[in-house]
């Protein structure tokens, strides 16, 4: 595939790092506006749904990522558009499935929706997101990225089940835990990158180095939750801290607290504790939930994520030189410094 950027296009000025979506503040627009729409969903309480899910926000970073490829490979704004939405869509009905198995009550300090409907309807409501997200990467009309878009959900799928139906008692391998944040988060900051540099006709070699931007960048924004999950306020994450560890998955902090303290009694209290069940569980986790979020482990979490951050800029080398690609540079600068 040939560059479709063209050597002599004009170069806006950069914007500021505190700007960071102001090259593509008018796609957000549309995509905003594009997503909202729901005068075709036909039946008026799942129309409801969908809109109040999709204005509950969220920083729209992936699609971000899309838009920002495809200034530097462009696309046809429509179809960039249709990416932007697949992507952003299938985001917001895995965090659907994601509160039915967690059985959360809260999702960015709002109540969810399986607080309101049964379990089986809100995980309906979800399948009905999941198909229109499959739609909207059908309006792509580019069989690639639309083979992405399906080979993405199969794996965000897989990654459901197996959170599900997987959640032993004690540490998680490190293999374990790396694919759980890929199928969770970098699956899709991959096929956002990915997608809309096929989408632009970007060469073969770009979209693999757009790929692995996406994925590092994925990774990392997980591993930077994680931390946030034990040293974020309630306020600030729209949840209960700890919530992970209350629903029995363990992630980095706890895994580099156990390497650290590997005979630490508020450990094998917490062990103990998810074996019997009962409500020596719940004290038992606000134990570990406080002495991690004190600990060094912390700092080291957030190296490894820094880590990932180098790998994802490190991709962008060698693409063409213009504001956008600086803007994805900075994107990953900001993923990593995240407090809240």
């Amino acid at each position: 595939m040939s560059n479709a950027h063209p050597s002599s296009a004009p170069v806006a000025p950069t914007p500021a790092p505190s700007d960071r979506f102001a090259l593509v503040r008018a796609d957000l627009d549309r995509l905003e506006a594009r997503l909202r729409d729901v005068s075709d969903v036909p039946y008026p309480p799942l129309a409801e749904v969908v809109s109040q899910l999709v204005r509950a926000g969220g920083k729209r970073l992936r699609p971000a990522v899309a838009f920002l490829v495809n200034q530097i490979y462009p696309a046809p704004p429509e179809r960039s558009l249709a990416l932007a939405a697949a992507v952003e869509m299938l985001h917001t009905a895995t965090l659907v499935h994601d509160d039915v198995i967690d059985e959360a009550a809260l999702r960015r300090g709002f109540p969810t929706l399986n607080t309101v409907w049964s379990p089986s309807a809100t995980i309906r409501a979800g399948d009905y997101m999941f198909g229109r997200a499959a739609r909207y990467a059908a309006a792509t009309e580019h069989p690639r990225v639309i083979r992405l878009f399906a080979d993405t959900l199969g794996v965000i799928v897989t990654g459901e089940l197996r959170q599900l139906y997987h959640r032993p008692v004690g540490l998680p391998s490190r293999q374990d835990y790396l694919d759980r944040i890929y199928g969770k988060t970098a699956a899709l900051f991959a096929v956002a990158a990915e997608g809309a540099a096929e989408l632009g006709r970007a060469p073969e070699g770009a979209v693999a180095q757009l790929r692995d931007y996406g994925l590092n960048l994925g990774m990392a924004f997980q591993v930077i939750d994680d931390i946030l999950d034990f040293t974020a306020t309630e306020a600030d994450l729209g949840k209960p801290v700890g919530g992970d560890l209350r629903e029995g998955i363990v992630t980095l902090p706890v895994m580099l607290y156990a390497e650290a303290e590997p005979d630490s009694p508020l450990l094998r209290r917490l062990w103990d504790a998810t074996r019997e069940g009962g409500s020596a569980r719940t004290a038992a986790v606000d134990a570990v939930v406080a002495a991690v979020g004190q600990s060094p482990v912390i700092e080291q979490a957030r190296d490894e994520a820094r880590q990932m951050v180098a790998r994802a800029r490190a991709a962008l080398a060698g693409l063409p030189d213009v504001p956008a690609r600086a803007a994805l540079d900075d994107l990953a600068v900001y993923s990593v410094g995240r407090r809240e």
